[in-house]
């Protein structure tokens, strides 16, 4: 059987891209034949093309989909053909028509969850339960800061926050993402305003926060560590502005014993038990509509270059999908 599937052979730009048919392999134990109805694009597919984390050539791209079990391979006895299933992270791949899966790495999605909030929120969502609720537990009461509120990551843990209890200042770039924001954080603020960090201060009475969540990486990193307060805890959990680099670790002495975490979601789903309670915590929460994920844009498969470059452009709000 043959799939279609964006495939790049070597690292780069947008241009290395490109839609390839390619012959599946044949189906093996534990295993499963995907149809895919949706794909999510991340930002970390851009790292993935671009060689920030480098892959074996030739690769596809892309960490996670809903689809429609075609086939089953011997010794899966909890999915069935028929079901629709969805998965985040594991090997990329996920930009594709038809996909070979192990059973393990996917989790069944309820009747009322789509297919685009599926696939395109499901590694979101998970991020979002992992920070909130083990990397950093926030506690009812606390205010918390989190950059790029109105991202897809950002608008799903900003909610679930609110939702527990806590006062989330969020952070944007624009003023335009600054009114998505305000819709489910308590305060935001322009992180490109000169006196930002100062605003933070004021807003909890000079003490700072106990928690950053900080997925833009380099031009927010500095200013996040000035924002906490004494043992509070940075946790960088992204790059999208640049990786930081020669951080002084002494600092964290400085600014009052800080701690510093840059977390990843294969760490914290570990194992199939960890990674079904992570998902199943997250489909609770939309059950719950404590979460309205927002499906921002959608494009074809075959328009992934022009995703990837607004993407990158930050001209996207909320989860990005691509359509087989």
């Amino acid at each position: 059987m043959q799939t279609q599937r964006i495939e790049i052979k070597q690292h780069g730009g947008v241009e290395e891209m490109a839609l390839v048919t390619r012959k599946l392999p044949d189906l093996g134990a534990g295993e499963v034949l995907l149809k895919h109805l949706a794909m999510g694009v991340n930002f970390i597919d851009t790292y993935h093309r671009s060689g920030l984390y480098p892959l074996t050539m030739p690769s596809g791209l892309g960490l996670e989909a809903c689809g429609v079990i075609e086939a089953i391979g011997h010794g899966i006895h909890d999915l069935q053909v028929g079901d629709r299933v969805a998965y985040a992270g594991g090997a990329v791949g996920a930009y594709a028509t038809y996909r070979i899966m192990p059973a393990d790495k996917l989790v069944l999605v309820p009747e009322a969850i789509p297919d685009a909030v599926a696939a395109g929120t499901l590694l979101r969502g998970m991020t979002a339960q992992y920070l909130l609720k083990r990397t950093f537990p926030v506690q009812a009461g606390q205010t918390i800061l989190f950059h790029a509120a109105a991202g897809g990551v950002g608008q799903i843990a900003c909610q679930w926050a609110q939702a527990m209890g806590v006062r989330v200042i969020g952070t944007v770039g624009s003023k335009e993402k600054a009114g998505q924001a305000s819709a489910y954080c308590d305060h935001v603020i322009n992180y490109h305003d000169p006196d930002w960090v100062a605003q933070v201060r004021e807003l909890t009475a000079g003490e700072g926060v106990p928690v950053v969540y900080d997925g833009v990486g380099e031009a927010t990193f500095a200013a996040s560590l000035d924002c906490l307060a004494v043992r509070g805890m940075l946790v960088s959990f992204g790059n999208a502005s640049g990786a930081v680099s020669n951080f002084n670790l002494g600092l964290l002495a400085q600014q009052g014993s800080l701690f510093l975490t840059r977390p990843t979601l294969a760490h914290y789903t570990r194992n199939r038990a960890e990674l079904v309670e992570t998902a199943q915590d997250y489909f609770a929460a939309l059950a719950k509509s404590w979460i309205v994920p927002q499906i921002g844009q959608s494009y074809a498969m075959v328009d992934v270059q022009q995703a990837h470059l607004d993407l990158a452009a930050r001209r996207t709000t909320g989860s990005t999908i691509l359509f087989p």
